[in-house]
């Protein structure tokens, strides 16, 4: 007799929010394995069923017991709480099955039951913090190194998702909400509204709502969830709330579409209308650099250039006109600025030091993957692996240079045609639009 595996994901652990197929799945199963708090749960649905329980760090021990029976012809309900897919045991489940040579087309049988899980839940009893974008991130370093999560909540951060932090702290485990905290505070208004919930619809339910600069003061463990708002997020009537983003297309939630907007149809900030905005808004700033331009969006500079590319005569991008450089052309774009004239050579750093070197005479040379400009008294060293394209720039009489970005579209370094007497070289402006002429695509 073939044996099935059934992951059961039962929601919060009160029966209200547990599905009826968790409920069958259960009752169905010869043997329940399970943290033996998860036990504890269901403890009324288990009369004469085998009930093996687990502790904290036994995951895989879980997920090789299951099999085990299983093998035996057993139907095993792997239990846990919430959504056994988030952060839960059918990821250990698989890898011990694919360890074992276990296939869809196996004897033995797999099922997960999705239930309710604890973002969902903790989010329903304060409000509506997740009806835009979101994440989650789990704070526990028991398996996924420090600097790995760090990352991701940078990241979240930076990107203004709501934020549902897991596993936030526990006996051991105290200083990584407090680092998330810091992490956090570099990109948000510290007024920022958080619900730090523990133990969702059951019955230690305890709820607390604050603001990002008081968070790690509150009572937080491991049976909570922190959830962090983005900067529209707002608590009214004791409800935290993030907009849907309605406000950006409608006068009001049931009034009139905003003047240049279409019911049904994308934002005119929207994929296919957001660079004309950047160009209006380069129109609007005439002395705007390509790299404020990127700031002000917060977009890489090369998409910048690529909303340039699409002007036409009645939609300029201001001053600017630019041109991609042929792949197969990068070098020879930028080393022919050695007989532009007098060059501004240009880094920046992510920090926002700015170094220049003004030369003339300047000659590159490409040594493996290192393009150097050495001068007695200046070495500029580009690292040329790390260009991913080319860009030649114009914006009207006050610039005239080649940009060269990263595979992310930032800015590596950049080579400017300096003036003199505050007129460019007319020797020089015809040597630089001959390059322009000859590499761009």
């Amino acid at each position: 007799m073939a044996g099935k595996i059934l992951m059961v994901g039962f929601g919060p652990g009160d029966a209200a929010n547990m599905t009826q197929r968790a409920r069958e799945a259960i009752a169905e199963a010869d043997v329940v394995i399970g943290y033996s708090t998860y036990i504890k749960l269901v403890k009324n649905m288990l009369d004469g069923k085998e009930v093996i329980r687990k502790g904290m760090t036994e995951e895989v021990d879980r997920s090789i017991e299951a099999y085990q029976h299983a093998k035996l012809g057993k139907c095993v309900a792997l239990i846990s709480s919430g959504d056994i897919g988030i952060y839960g045991m059918a990821g250990p489940t698989y890898e011990v099955l694919f360890q074992a040579g276990w296939s869809p087309n196996s004897e033995i049988k797999v099922e997960i039951i999705p239930g309710v899980t604890a973002l969902s839940a903790c989010a329903s009893l304060v409000g509506a913090p997740l009806t835009h974008d979101f994440c989650s991130i789990s704070l526990s370093d028991l398996l996924t190194p420090w600097p790995t999560i760090a990352n991701r909540v940078e990241a979240a951060a930076a990107s203004d998702f709501v934020v549902a932090l897991y596993n936030p702290k526990s006996g051991r485990r105290t200083g990584q909400i407090v680092e998330a905290q810091k992490i956090l505070l570099r990109h948000r208004d510290p007024k920022t509204p958080v619900a730090i919930i523990k133990s969702a619809y059951r019955a230690l339910q305890d709820i607390q709502m604050t603001t990002l600069d008081k968070m790690s003061e509150h009572k937080i463990g491991m049976l909570t969830t922190v959830l962090v708002g983005n900067h529209t997020t707002t608590i009214q009537q004791g409800m935290m709330v993030t907009p849907r983003g309605y406000a950006n297309k409608y006068e009001s939630l049931t009034g009139e579409v905003k003047a240049g907007e279409r019911a049904g149809h994308s934002l005119g900030m929207g994929l296919n209308g957001w660079g004309e905005v950047v160009r209006e808004w380069l129109r609007d700033n005439p002395n705007a650099t390509l790299k404020s331009a990127a700031d002000y969006f917060m977009r890489p500079v090369v998409e910048i250039m690529q909303a340039i590319t699409k002007q036409s005569e009645n939609d300029m991008a201001g001053l600017y006109e630019v041109a991609l450089v042929k792949a197969e052309e990068r070098l020879n774009a930028v080393t022919a600025s050695e007989n532009w004239g007098i060059i501004r050579a240009i880094v920046r750093s992510d920090a926002g030091a700015v170094a220049e070197m003004v030369s003339g005479n300047i000659k590159f040379e490409l040594r493996e993957e290192w393009l150097n400009l050495e001068q007695d008294s200046f070495h500029l060293h580009i690292h040329w692996d790390k260009v991913d394209s080319v860009w030649f720039s114009k914006r009207g009489e006050s610039q005239r240079g080649v940009y060269m970005l990263d595979k992310y579209g930032h800015i590596v370094s950049h080579l400017l045609l300096a003036k003199e007497l505050d007129l460019f070289d007319p020797a020089s402006e015809q040597k630089f639009f001959s390059s322009w002429n000859s590499f761009n695509e």
